[in-house]
Formats: C-alpha cells, structure tokens, sequence
C-alpha cells in the first residue's frame, strides 16, 4: 500500500502564501495534487497542514485533508521525519490499513510530472535493500570542480579533493541536487533512522528543467514565465 503525503504549513516566509497562490491559474498545491493523480501507483493522496485554507483547497482538486497538523510540528524548525510519522499512523488508525511506503511531494516543485514520481516508486520497490528514493537532477556546478569553501585558514579550497586536480568538468564524479519532487520512504526506515540520510537512499534522476524549486519569489515569477510560455 502506498500513502502519498503532501506536507505544507500555513506559514511562508520565503514567498508569502505560496501554498495556495495561483501558479497559472492553479493554486500552487492543486499542481502537487494533479501531478500525484497523474502517477497511477499512489493508493491514497492526503495533506498534512496546519493552515485550514490550504486543506479546503487541496479537497477541492481531489485531495484527502483529514486532520490540522499540530502545532508542535507545524513550526518553521521541525523536521519533516516526524510529520511524515504522524501523517502515517493517523491514517494506519483511522482506514485500518498498513501502509508499505510513504511518498512525499513537495508543493514547490511545480513542474514535476506523475511520470517523475511513478519513476521514483518503482525504483524504489525494485530494489528491497533501499529504504529511501529521492528524486534529484545534474546540477551546473560540482563539488568536485567548480565549488569552494572556505577553509579554517580563511582560504578558499575545493570541496570534494581528489588525488589528481580535474581539469575538466566532464571527468568530475557524477553528483546530484537533491529535488523534493518526491520522496519515497519504506516505513521501516522511518522507525529505524533518525532522518533519511542515515538509510539506504538511491536517486531517481529527473531533468533539471523540472526540477526548479521555489524558494524565492524570483523562483515563483521564473515557473509562471516558464508555464506561460509553454501555454
């Protein structure tokens, strides 16, 4: 059984009332829903919030609000593990089902596609030694080549040191931008690690060009020129 969870709290500091704002004529939300829709592998699709506003509209495109988030973890510090837990057990209590995997996707990425989270649940059942799959993409830069930190001496150095300097970008390990386009977590994972960077993970590569997260309101107005254009 597959549970599929979009998280999202009331509160945006980043784009004020992103959640629910239109996003070419669609709010934010309502592309999460029809894209969760759109997979075909997902059994249940529910929002776990604390704002009231965003669980009415999320009913209305056809998603499952059956609780207001409390409070304690509905805070601009909490982590999304123990969200992720509670979603899960209220909906294991209230249907009487057990549920296999969790799949979480994130309202900011609006361009992900049904296609893009099918791809990272059945990477996911594949492979029963993986207890988490996220999606990601190449990014631009690489820690192996174009990146810097700064070091205890206050020079600039390369993040990722290897024996022999790379000299062009091609030859660097490949590495991957997360994306929160999806998340698809075994349900053992999420008793038995503290967060999913202590498990098993694998990446489900997605172009980056559908990858593009909203953080900023620069991100929001680049998203609406983008669907606009294509439009």
């Amino acid at each position: 059984m597959i549970l599929g969870t979009i998280c999202c709290r009331g509160g945006s500091k980043g784009v004020p009332g992103k959640n629910v704002r239109l996003l070419n004529g669609i709010p934010l939300i309502g592309h999460t829903i029809l894209q969760a829709k759109a997979c075909g592998l997902i059994d249940e699709l529910i929002i776990s919030t604390d704002s009231p506003e965003i669980g009415r509209v999320a009913v209305e495109y056809g998603a499952s609000f059956p609780f207001l988030r409390p409070f304690d973890l509905a805070s601009d510090t909490a982590s999304k593990w123990p969200v992720f837990i509670h979603a899960l057990e209220f909906f294991e209590k209230e249907s009487g089902r057990t549920v296999d995997y969790l799949v979480d996707m994130d309202v900011t990425v609006p361009l992900k596609t049904g296609f893009d989270i099918e791809k990272a649940i059945q990477l996911a059942q594949s492979r029963p030694d993986v207890d988490v799959v996220i999606t990601g993409y190449e990014p631009e830069r690489n820690p192996y080549f174009n990146m810097m930190e700064l070091a205890d001496t206050g020079y600039a150095q390369i993040v990722k040191k290897s024996e022999k300097p790379i000299v062009r970008r091609q030859d660097a390990p490949i590495v991957y931008s997360l994306s929160p386009a999806a998340y698809v977590i075994k349900k053992s994972a999420l008793y038995e690690f503290e967060h999913w960077s202590k498990a098993n993970c694998l990446i489900s590569p997605m172009p980056r060009e559908r990858a593009i997260d909203i953080d900023t309101e620069f991100d929001f107005q680049l998203i609406e020129f983008i669907l606009q254009n294509k439009k």
